[in-house]
């Protein structure tokens, strides 16, 4: 009698969502607590944060155990991309609403509030951006297109190519260019980072721009704050690609987490030329 492979890999009850939803649960139950003034709650919150690494950790190893004992066939892999897409997608609709709050503050708002109706409550207010809103005290200085947001522009495209470069490596099993690739493009995505946060220091030593700058702060630090957030979960993710590649990991025909996180860095990539156009440019 032939051994016959099984349709769909179906895993064995697993105590990880368990821990997970622990982990959920003391990072609200603590920043409940933090906003309300308790003592606990930063601890708390501090509690779920290490929950949910410890969590991911342990996750991610049983499936990469899984992947690499050969447990996955293609309509594995295929579940596996089409929950990777919709999780894109999700991502794009989160960052299409603070784009969309971009806009309506642009074109709706700010004209509105120096119409006629909205002199009659802001007499001085008028319906020029960068703009912090009427009842803004106090001067700013909005953040330039040139000097480090151009930099950080060169350096998040520059890494698209060395992460593609990378990737041809595995396609061709050519194992020192997809990890001198990696390294390239991690190199990269932390520069970045680092720039950001040098961008951040001066914007509120130096430029009076902070979130509580009126509307043009607010949008300004949501949007390049929560895309500076998702390079560094892409940089993260791409180190343990890096280590998994290190240990000897993924194929030629075999190596969806790679895609995945290319996908994911891709995508930072292209929010990041909208975000460097409409909120830096225009």
């Amino acid at each position: 009698m032939t051994h016959q492979e099984p349709y769909y890999y179906v895993p064995s009850p697993s105590y990880w969502p368990l821990v997970a939803a622990t982990a959920l649960l003391l990072l609200a139950a603590g920043a409940v607590l933090w906003v309300n003034g308790y003592s606990p709650g930063p601890l708390v919150v501090l509690g779920g944060f290490a929950t949910l690494v410890f969590m991911m950790t342990g996750w991610f190893r049983t499936v990469i155990r899984e992947s690499e004992g050969g447990l996955y066939n293609k309509r594995v892999d295929s579940s596996f991309r089409w929950a990777m897409s919709w999780f894109i997608f999700s991502e794009v609709m989160f960052f299409a609403a603070f784009f969309g709050a971009l806009f309506y503050t642009r074109t709706l708002s700010v004209p509105s509030l120096a119409s006629i109706d909205g002199q009659l409550l802001w007499p001085d207010f008028t319906a020029v951006w960068p703009s912090a809103g009427p009842g803004f005290k106090g001067s700013f200085s909005p953040m330039e297109a040139m000097g480090i947001p151009a930099i950080n522009t060169l350096l998040l495209l520059s890494s698209g190519a060395t992460l593609t470069w990378a990737h041809w490596g595995l396609l061709k099993n050519k194992r020192t260019q997809l990890i001198l690739g990696l390294i390239l493009t991690i190199a990269l995505g932390a520069t970045f980072m680092s720039l950001q946060v040098f961008e951040y220091s001066h914007a509120y030593a130096e430029m009076n721009l902070k979130l509580t700058t009126g509307i043009y702060g607010t949008t300004f630090f949501m949007l390049t704050g929560f895309h500076g957030f998702h390079v560094t979960i892409g940089v993260t993710m791409l180190t343990v690609i890096l280590f998994r590649v290190l240990a000897g990991h993924f194929k030629p025909d075999h190596h969806f987490a790679f895609e995945a996180v290319a996908w994911y860095w891709h995508f930072v990539d292209v929010v990041w030329l909208l975000l460097f156009v409409v909120v830096y440019w225009l």
